[in-house]
């Protein structure tokens, strides 16, 4: 990456914090007529959800510094909202929860908050509202430090999202590996072939989502009457390593054996490591290589087969 491009998507960041900034600000405006700072409350929002945590825990889950946060804690105890007893594990550490009075006194703060965001949701239109709730989850997912092991479900692709997986596909592999239109233009066939045919007995497309996220997918199509082949696996490179491709395979495999099919078929360009190691975990054997001059490189084209 050059200084330049470096330069303008540090930028970027700043624009939208600066943005964000602004719109935390109106929709906590309320907030300056209460007793509570913003982290005050952000305090009394994480006592609300367990029934008990530790300082460290609690300091950990919001990033505040300790000793700020021990202060805090000591006001909270001194106006009856929280109330504190030793740990059963660690006697060095005492529990932290919320009293009736810290309930009750959160609780139109809670209220007053839900109220603001709905009234910021209301300006959009319910297809806009999921969007942005989308994009939300995405910043969310793609500045965690490690991936999250939530459930992860299969189920039929949506409108629209084909299409989306070609352009996501397309966009990474020519930002990866320098693969050029043509690869877009077969993507684009692939879902176009299965869109068309229509035949739920005999082929099938997955997407697996995470918390409404979509973060992989693959298509299993008719390449004879006893052969099927997988197309579109895609796996979301920062959940990678999670097991969603084997389930994927997993699924492609229950699928084919109970439509009739006896073998599965995959075509991988030796470059592309994790669908390769895929491949080997979920059983399929190479059967054969060829040099050929795809997506505007060169290439070893790769064949995977699975005996059912």
């Amino acid at each position: 990456m050059t200084d330049s491009e470096a330069l303008r998507r540090a930028q970027a960041v700043r624009h939208f914090n600066r943005f964000y900034t602004r719109c935390i600000g109106a929709l906590h405006e309320h907030l300056a007529r209460s007793e509570f700072s913003l982290t005050e409350v952000r305090v009394l929002h994480e006592l609300s959800q367990v029934r008990a945590q530790t300082a460290s825990v609690l300091g950990r889950a919001l990033g505040l510094d300790s000793g700020y946060l021990s202060r805090l804690l000591t006001n909270f105890e001194r106006r009856h909202l929280i109330t504190r007893r030793p740990s059963d594990t660690d006697a060095r550490q005492s529990l932290i929860e919320l009293t009736e009075h810290g309930h009750a006194t959160y609780a139109p703060l809670d209220a007053a908050a839900i109220h603001e965001a709905l009234d910021l949701l209301d300006r959009l239109s319910a297809l806009s509202q999921e969007q942005l709730i989308g994009a939300m989850k995405l910043i969310e997912r793609l500045l965690t430090d490690t991936p999250k092991h939530s459930l992860v479900k299969l189920r039929a692709p949506r409108a629209g999202e084909c299409g989306w997986l070609v352009h996501r596909q397309a966009q990474w592999f020519a930002a990866q590996h320098g693969w050029n239109h043509t690869f877009e233009g077969l993507l684009a066939r692939v879902v176009a072939e299965y869109a068309e045919r229509d035949d739920p007995l005999r082929e099938t497309c997955w997407i697996a989502e995470q918390e409404g996220l979509v973060v992989g997918s693959v298509c299993l199509v008719g390449m004879s009457t006893t052969v099927a082949g997988v197309r579109l696996l895609w796996v979301e490179p920062d959940v990678r390593r999670l097991g969603i491709g084997t389930q994927l395979l997993g699924e492609c495999a229950r699928f084919a054996r109970r439509a009739g099919y006896t073998k599965l078929t995959m075509t991988i360009a030796s470059v592309l490591t994790e669908p390769r190691r895929l491949c080997e975990r979920a059983g399929f054997k190479l059967s054969g290589s060829a040099a050929q001059h795809r997506f505007g490189r060169d290439l070893t084209i790769e064949r995977w087969e699975l005996e059912l």
